[in-house]
């Protein structure tokens, strides 16, 4: 194909789109205040022509160290705009994280919300050479521009169509925060959106009617992509929170009469422990995407009896598909206990043994996936991009069983199977039992090494807020084990703590409870 009859798929052409067909329509709704499709259009293209002017060109890194607000995408579609790639950075991060993933990447712009600026200006200390750096509010701190000012001097002066995208150009950089070595930046094209936006659009069926939540922090493909931009594909309304707070949420969708929300497990447990959260009125919302950890009936049987007409879509993703991979089908809930569902469309899915043979239901291996939401690659990392694609397929490292319907159940991570005298274990089938007593609100299963039998497993407990700490015994947890698992399956300890140790993305840290953390 000539490059003449390349299609333009740059993301700015959906915003553009709706902008034009219903320029009055609110795409986001933040602390009271509304933004139009036109109006963002007009903001985004205005701060690209800033930034231009400040040298910043096609190819080169937005970063985005944001709380959520409507100056988060904003920079995102003006960086797409410009011919850029927008960088969200997780502000759980630490200074010295922050500065890695800047020089890592090269990026050209730092983005950064009033609350975070100490946190960035520490970050970029030596920097102020090489990085623009634009605050998002009415005061900047010495050595920082406005980003309104830069918006307003670009709004002024010429400003350029958007650049054509094709569909192998980077759309996003978002750097994994996984649980050992440095973090790998991963490259999401243009297309690798728009392929996950139309197959999230088939599943759910969402259309410019419905009303979404945005409560996670966007910097995670969970907020951003499920639901944010596929909503904004549809021309739909985002309310934005500023961050995650329980009761504001169950508030928030009770009052504006909220259509879909995603949250993450830890989201979803805070919510269900709100008092009087059953009486509440929450019938408005009919999607919640869910994060793929295991929940027991009673709590399943809860969220039903609590949002009447929602489909609790237990979902599995990846950063490096734009996540939404498979998703459990809302008559299958009960049934399926357990499973993250079947692939979306546009996705194959297979589960590979050692050899990169694909292995038969009720067997276990590793989840491979190939299609046109997969990643490009890994930033500056042609090895690690060269191994995640070995045979053809990316390698996700998760170890996961399909059952006769197709149905995949996540077993593990590859790296943290227990081998105990010679049989596996996998720690979640362990957790699974334990979330089924009453009083536990998180699990975690790790190995500890035994002179005997090489690693036995133990579990890290954190209780519900309402349950009786001193009722609630080790014994008897043990013994709620034994019940339904194999003797060589039970833990030989459990340890209660507070809460899970997690990464800024909201995964447990098991090498931390490893070493006894």
């Amino acid at each position: 194909m000539s490059e003449s009859m390349q299609a333009d798929v740059n993301w700015f052409g959906v915003l553009a789109h709706h902008a034009t067909s219903t320029p009055d329509k609110a795409m986001t709704v933040f602390e009271g205040a509304t933004t139009t499709y036109a109006e963002m259009a007009t903001n985004s293209a205005a701060l690209s022509a800033g930034l231009r002017a400040r040298g910043v060109g096609a190819g080169d890194v937005v970063a985005l160290l944001s709380y959520n607000c409507p100056e988060f995408l904003e920079t995102v579609f003006a960086a797409n705009h410009l011919g850029a790639i927008a960088m969200p950075i997780n502000w759980r991060l630490a200074a010295p994280e922050v500065r890695y993933i800047l020089e890592h990447s090269e990026a050209r712009v730092l983005v950064c919300d009033e609350a975070l600026i100490d946190l960035a200006t520490e970050a970029t200390q030596g920097m102020e050479s090489t990085i623009v750096r634009l605050c998002i509010s009415d005061a900047a701190p010495d050595g920082w521009e406005r980003l309104a000012d830069v918006r307003r001097a670009g709004a002024g002066s010429a400003v350029a169509p958007w650049a054509v995208a094709a569909a192998d150009d980077v759309h996003r950089l978002m750097y994994t925060s996984g649980t050992t070595g440095r973090p790998k930046g991963v490259m999401l094209t243009h297309a690798n959106l728009a392929w996950k936006n139309l197959a999230h659009l088939v599943e759910f069926g969402f259309t410019s009617t419905d009303l979404g939540l945005a409560c996670g922090p966007l910097y995670h493909v969970g907020a951003l992509d499920l639901t944010t931009t596929t909503l904004i594909a549809a021309g739909a309304t985002v309310i934005l929170h500023r961050a995650f707070d329980a009761a504001a949420v169950v508030d928030e969708l009770e009052r504006s009469r909220v259509s879909t929300v995603w949250l993450a497990p830890a989201m979803v447990n805070a919510i269900m422990a709100l008092p009087g959260i059953e009486q509440r009125d929450l019938s408005s919302v009919r999607v919640i995407i869910n994060g793929g950890e295991k929940m027991p009936i009673p709590l399943i049987e809860r969220i039903q009896r609590t949002f009447p007409s929602a489909w609790f879509a237990d979902a599995y993703g990846l950063t490096e598909t734009v996540s939404g991979d498979t998703f459990l089908d809302r008559d299958s809930i009960v049934t399926k206990l357990g499973s993250v569902g079947r692939p979306c469309l546009y996705l194959d899915l297979d589960v590979w043994d050692e050899d990169g043979r694909s292995v038969a239901p009720g067997e276990r291996g590793e989840i491979v996936l190939r299609g046109p939401k997969v990643f490009k690659g890994y930033w500056k990392n042609p090895e690690a991009t060269a191994e995640a694609f070995a045979g053809g397929w990316f390698h996700t490292g998760d170890i996961g069983v399909r059952d006769e319907d197709g149905y995949l159940f996540i077993v593990d991570r590859l790296k943290d199977m227990i081998v105990s005298g010679g049989e596996n274990i996998a720690g979640s089938e362990v957790e699974r039992v334990l979330y089924e007593h009453p009083a536990v609100l998180e699990v975690a299963v790790v190995a500890r090494p035994d002179e005997r039998w090489g690693e036995v497993p133990v579990a890290y407990v954190a209780l519900r807020p309402d349950a009786d700490a001193e009722a609630v015994t080790e014994d008897e947890l043990i013994a709620h084990c034994r019940t339904q698992l194999a003797k060589f399956k039970v833990p030989k300890a459990v340890t209660f703590i507070d809460a899970l140790p997690r990464n800024p993305s909201g995964k447990v840290l098991k090498r931390e409870l490893r070493a006894g953390g």
